[in-house]
């Protein structure tokens, strides 16, 4: 990272937390020159980028100021405390009808699962693809089926590394996507029937994998900002035969919360001391918006007992179907899963991404995507500023790139959902999030396309249909 980048990542989490308010000045660039120890231009530069990224702007003859939108003013949305009963789960079909709504490409897909393909590298990725194909050994088409490709396992492997986990590359599976990661977890430590802890809200795909493998959901409250509420898991834990506990760690979808460290690791040792397997979705991990990546709750597993689950959908290649996972005592039971069902993922896509991360320039991207996505969060936040009403309540994560809203009780999300796709507007609504259908006056917003006019005008659409209810 360049020093202009550093300071400008400093600057950013003072505006994040609060310390910087909104329409306060920024240090002076003379001041921040003598105070950080950079020079002049190194501050230019990094004002300019904060610029671009939305959350400050200059003054003629003034300085520069924190954008009066950057800090959401919002409040956060309330945590229900009630862990609901253990339940079956029957979401698909309200699922479907949400995943249609963005086939069109002319719908703003704030409902979408997925941040914008523009975002990605695609280009360089083809070079890789077309090199590694040129160059790949036909026998390891076989040889190399299960686990996956050691050269890709290898280049994850010092991924971890760097960010102080040492992960043995022997334990990684590769997977078609961070899906088939997932249920390959759950089908090694359940049986149908069996119950499941999971968040509230939790992310669809999960309830519909529970659904499919006939199991049953108990739902536990997520906090916005510091995710699963452990006590209430703890209770639960007590009271119910749990056989395993999926949660997402880190930017959780659809809330964006984020377990701190220490929080993690007293997820991992609850879920010890009952032994019971943690599920680790953490496909959002890359997506950080300060200068430290959190660390999985896979750094504090000394029993394996965390089934730990990533993906290059939401950092790199969607359309590649590339995951993996790391399932610790699992892992020879997950890899036989796997052998008898899809076999392995594409060997080529494999070897695209292998070469890409070693020669493609991978953090450089991700620097970019980063800054991005933080920007169109700071847009988006300043458009429900504007349109939505009072009572609005709004997550404010520190990477992903979802929001959650909590909207005025009487505002039904179903319906919302339907009159918003009449104007060509797709959202998220609550229900398709619980196995219990709740959050009905809830939605989740996508901001992981560039920002456009049309973004601007579906927003303001939105926000006038929202104030009709």
């Amino acid at each position: 990272m360049k020093r202009y980048e550093k300071f400008a990542d400093d600057i950013a989490e003072l505006i994040r937390t609060g310390v910087l308010g909104p329409g306060q000045r920024v240090p002076s660039v003379r001041y921040a020159s003598q105070t950080y120890g950079v020079s002049p231009s190194t501050v230019f530069q990094a004002y300019y980028l904060l610029e671009r990224r939305g959350l400050i702007r200059a003054r003629p003859r003034s300085g520069y100021f924190v954008n009066t939108h950057a800090p959401s003013p919002f409040s956060e949305p309330v945590v229900s405390e009630q862990v609901h009963e253990s339940t079956e789960v029957d979401v698909s079909e309200l699922v479907f009808s949400v995943l249609d709504s963005i086939k069109d490409p002319n719908t703003v897909p704030f409902g979408s699962a997925f941040p914008s393909p523009m975002l990605f590298p695609l280009p360089r990725l083809a070079r890789s693809l077309a090199s590694a194909s040129r160059e790949m050994d036909p026998r390891l088409v076989v040889t190399d089926m299960s686990p996956g490709n050691p050269q890709l396992r290898r280049q994850i492997a010092l991924r971890y590394m760097v960010g102080g986990l040492m992960l043995p590359m022997e334990e990684l599976l590769i997977t078609n996507g961070a899906l088939e990661a997932l249920n390959l977890c759950l089908q090694a430590v359940t049986e149908p029937g069996d119950l499941v802890a999971i968040e509230a809200p939790a992310f669809y795909a999960c309830l519909q994998v529970l659904e499919r493998l006939k199991l049953k959901a108990v739902e536990i409250p997520v906090h916005p900002r510091d995710g699963i509420d452990l006590n209430a898991l703890a209770q639960t834990l007590e009271r119910y035969p749990i056989k395993a506990c999926w949660t997402m760690t880190s930017f959780q979808n659809p809330m964006g919360a984020t377990l701190p460290e220490a929080k993690k690791q007293a997820l991992v040792e609850l879920l010890r001391g009952h032994q019971v397997p943690l599920i680790e979705d953490d496909v959002y991990a890359e997506l950080y918006y300060g200068q430290q990546a959190p660390k999985p709750a896979k750094a504090f597993d000394t029993e394996g007992l965390v089934m730990h689950c990533g993906s290059f959908a939401k950092s790199l290649a969607p359309g590649y179907r590339v995951g993996w996972v790391a399932a610790g005592r699992f892992a020879q039971k997950v890899e036989r899963l796997k052998l008898m069902t899809s076999l392995c993922p594409s060997m080529p896509a494999q070897a695209a991404i292998a070469d890409y991360l070693q020669h493609g320039g991978y953090d450089r991207h991700l620097r970019k995507l980063r800054y991005a996505l933080e920007e169109q969060q700071s847009a988006m936040l300043a458009a429900i500023a504007r349109y939505f009403p009072a009572q609005t309540r709004v997550s404010q994560p520190a990477g992903g790139y979802f929001l959650w809203l909590e909207l005025p009780e009487q505002t039904d999300s179903l319906k919302l959902f339907q009159m918003a796709l009449a104007q060509g507007i797709s959202i998220a609504p609550g229900p398709i999030f619980s196995a219990t259908q709740r959050f009905r006056n809830c939605i989740r917003l996508n901001y992981g396309s560039p920002w456009t006019e049309a973004s601007e005008k579906a927003m303001e659409t939105l926000g006038r249909i929202v104030r009709s209810f």
